[in-house]
């Protein structure tokens, strides 16, 4: 054995220019593996600078669609999906702008704690290491004292690492709530701006399921993010300060590192190159499983929100029938994703586990093997006295090298695995940033007037149609009743606020969906007037409202109204807050805006009286009941109570839609007549012929696109209405009076006319009661 470690420096030197010629050879290997891909890619950035020519030079106005190989339009994606590229960059950036609003922030702050916990981790597992080789070597040595010093060190070591390790997970969970808490705030204020949370559902169509976007893919993201630093982190920072240490270790014995640095790079390459071939599109799997999810949860909502229905119609079977049909989906996604995990973590095990350890024996056994004792930077004394070393003094110092070599190997081992499988939480993160970035975006266009109700793919098929047409993009087309508006919707109208009066011009009223139902309204509403809007079902009566009230957007004309704080309007079935019975009154101001206001409780009891609730407040238990008072109000005390909302607030302009149908006559034409002494011009929509008296106009609509804007006679219509009942009921008698005389004159045997005749006549009743 002393020979050979006698002869070792020598056949060193000599084997440098080996070591050249297996470098070159490997070079040359990897150099014939990759110029196909870089071939290829230069011919494909050619071609794509060609193809680029090509659209600027044949494109023209109509640029927006690349061309294909014959010249024609290529039709575009219909969007992508998530994947780790450089939208997923761009997309994470963004996001990561909302994380870090500025360099002095509280997560910049726990961002740096984290960091310092993360080295120091790293360092002290270094430490262990090396303790656990000094353990060894004690154990080998044969030395009691030694090792129970050594012990009692790395006992003492282990208190603050496991404290370390507590607070890296500790600010890991602080960390990712702090950027779901940036996340939820920003997303709530885009959410409730401009009425974003009404136009996000009802005038656009990408997003599907808000309330899901906005909860658990917002967590999933923030979570994701946290986790993943952690995850990458501390394993580049383990593999940088590991592979260092045993480098310099290795140096320092005189032992060849050239091998094992090759095997190691070798083995790390082939793992990467067949994980990432191997790897499904997790990113692509995990949003569609968060897609399947919201769904699965609006099913549930559904049923909530309209369980009295539901058991109305017996209608438990339809219902369960599509939940479970939601499921189901949802599960099979599940699956799916669970199916390809199965052999994907089986083969990442094999490599990473059993490759990775028979590589890691190769390397651990050449340094210590070639190894001489001795750097060749050390003195001559120092060379000396390590070859003249015992036999038990060099079994005891391989055991230690072999002992922390291999700890250090499965420190940087587990690093290297957690960086590869890393990459499939980064393609789940590309997922969440898709939806989490889909949702800003959604956000910020409502928020700026910008609808889609439609997918690319679908906006594609409008843009086909309207080509086999002959119509060019962005091309002004006319609005006609019954035509429903194809493609993107644009913003063409006016909206100016005044102080008094209601004006449209050429006002069309169009549907979230595109229907037109009215073309052009003109109509000129002043302070004072009491507007009565009658017609059929679904010709543009609760559309208006929506237009006034600026839920819905003005397409074309010219929109005069005054502001919305002097505007308020009253749906059929009112809104019921959470909170006492002072806040359903005056909602949706506080308490605290009431006593600005100079508002008292025995104003709110005037207030109730007139709308016959005065009696709630003693059955409640006061201003300060607090019960879940949609179930607790009636149907016509709930609208009485939306009433009471009326004149707490007292606008000039009230939008009534059907809001008083529960209410009995007599408390309906009290509250409405209240309303007018109080100042309010009344908008209303109403089937009740006992409220005309408190109308002075009347706008009637057609149902066909078609309108009549006159003053209303109340007295003499209700004059003409009963006379047309009265006359109504008369003549529904007739026809069954007429066929009872036929039938009479048969059994008294009188004759009239021939039998012909007779039978005649009985038809002509028979088809007149019809």
């Amino acid at each position: 054995m002393q020979l050979v470690y006698d002869r070792l420096p020598d056949q060193l030197r000599r084997s440098s220019q080996v070591r050249r010629g297996v470098a070159l050879l490997l070079a040359a290997y990897a150099l014939k593996k990759l110029s196909p891909y870089v071939w290829r890619r230069l011919q494909a950035r050619a071609s794509g600078k060609q193809l680029g020519g090509a659209v600027a030079s044949v494109g023209g106005a109509n640029n927006s669609y690349p061309l294909d190989k014959n010249g024609g339009k290529k039709k575009r994606s219909a969007g992508s999906s998530p994947a780790v590229n450089r939208e997923f960059l761009q997309r994470l950036r963004r996001l990561l702008k909302i994380l870090f609003p500025r360099l002095l922030c509280g997560e910049v702050g726990l961002l740096v704690l984290h960091s310092l916990a993360l080295i120091s981790r790293t360092f002290l597992s270094i430490y262990v290491a090396t303790l656990d080789g000094l353990i060894v070597k004690t154990i080998v040595q044969k030395n009691p004292q030694a090792f129970v010093w050594q012990l009692t060190k790395w006992l003492l070591i282990a208190v603050p690492a496991t404290f370390i390790n507590s607070v890296i997970r500790f600010l890991e969970g602080r960390l990712g709530l702090a950027f779901r808490t940036r996340l939820v705030s920003h997303a709530y204020q885009l959410y409730f701006t401009n009425q974003t949370y009404y136009r996000v559902s009802n005038l656009d169509g990408r997003l599907s399921n808000p309330d899901q976007s906005l909860t658990e893919d917002v967590v999933m993201f923030a979570a994701s993010v946290a986790h993943l630093y952690s995850n990458l982190t501390k394993p580049i920072l383990d593999v940088v300060v590991t592979c260092y240490t045993l480098l310099r270790t290795a140096h320092s014995k005189g032992a060849n590192t050239t091998w094992p640095a090759i095997i190691a790079g070798l083995v790390v390459a082939l793992t990467a190159k067949v994980l990432r071939s191997c790897s499904p599109r997790f990113g692509k799997l995990v949003a569609e499983e968060a897609r399947r999810k919201g769904e699965l949860r609006y099913m549930h909502s559904r049923i909530i929100a309209n369980s009295e229905e539901i058991a109305f119609y017996r209608g438990h079977k339809v219902e369960m029938s599509q939940l479970q049909r939601s499921y189901f989906a949802l599960c099979s996604q599940i699956k799916q994703i669970l199916v390809k995990r199965l052999w994907y973590v089986m083969l990442e095990q094999f490599l990473m586990k059993y490759l990775w350890s028979a590589s890691g024996l190769i390397m651990v056994a050449v340094p210590i093997i070639t190894a001489t004792g001795y750097s060749k930077y050390d003195s001559e004394e120092v060379k000396q006295a390590a070859l003249v070393m015992r036999e038990e003094e060099l079994v005891s110092e391989r055991t230690q090298a072999f002992t922390t070599a291999r700890n250090l190997l499965n420190a940087a081992a587990d690093a290297v695995e957690r960086i590869m499988t890393s990459y499939k939480e980064v393609t789940e993160l590309a997922g969440y940033t898709s939806r989490v970035h889909q949702m800003f975006d959604v956000f910020e266009d409502v928020r700026d007037g910008v609808y889609r109700r439609t997918t690319v793919g679908e906006e594609e098929t409008v843009e086909d149609r309207r080509e086999e047409r002959g119509e060019e993009r962005g091309e002004e087309r006319g609005v006609q009743y019954g035509v429903r508006v194809e493609g993107p919707l644009e913003i063409r109208g006016q909206v100016i606020d005044v102080e008094k009066g209601i004006r449209c011009e050429n006002l069309p009223i169009i549907t979230p969906t595109g229907d037109v139902v009215v073309t052009s309204l003109n109509i000129q509403i002043d302070e004072g007037m009491d507007v009565l809007i009658t017609g059929p079902n679904g010709c543009g009566k609760s559309s208006l409202f929506r237009i006034l009230s600026g839920l819905w957007p003005v397409y074309r004309g010219l929109l005069s109204k005054p502001p919305p704080q002097h505007m308020f309007y009253i749906p059929q079935r009112p809104y019921l807050s959470v909170g006492s019975l002072r806040e359903q009154v005056i909602y949706p101001e506080t308490e605290e805006d009431m006593k600005q206001k100079g508002v008292t409780d025995s104003d709110l009891e005037d207030i109730l009286r007139t709308v016959h609730l005065l009696y709630i407040l003693e059955r409640e238990g006061g201003w300060e009941a607090d019960s879940d008072w949609k179930d607790v109000l009636s149907g016509g005390e709930k609208q009485r109570m939306g009433m009471a909302r009326m004149f707490y607030h007292r606008p000039r302009y009230a939008l009534l839609d059907e809001c008083t149908s529960a209410v009995s006559i007599d408390v309906e034409g009290n509250i409405f007549q209240a309303a007018r002494d109080a100042g309010i011009s009344l908008l209303s929509i109403t089937h009740r012929p006992s409220l005309w008296r408190y109308h002075s106009h009347l706008l009637q609509f057609d149902g066909e696109g078609g309108w009549r804007f006159e003053p209303l006679d109340a007295s003499t219509r209700l004059s003409f209405q009963e006379e047309k009942q009265r006359l109504e009921s008369q003549l529904s008698g007739i026809p069954k009076m007429q066929q009872r005389l036929l039938e009479l004159r048969l059994l008294l045997g009188e004759e009239r006319g021939t039998e012909g005749e007779m039978e005649g006549e009985m038809e002509g009743c028979k088809e007149t009661d019809k």
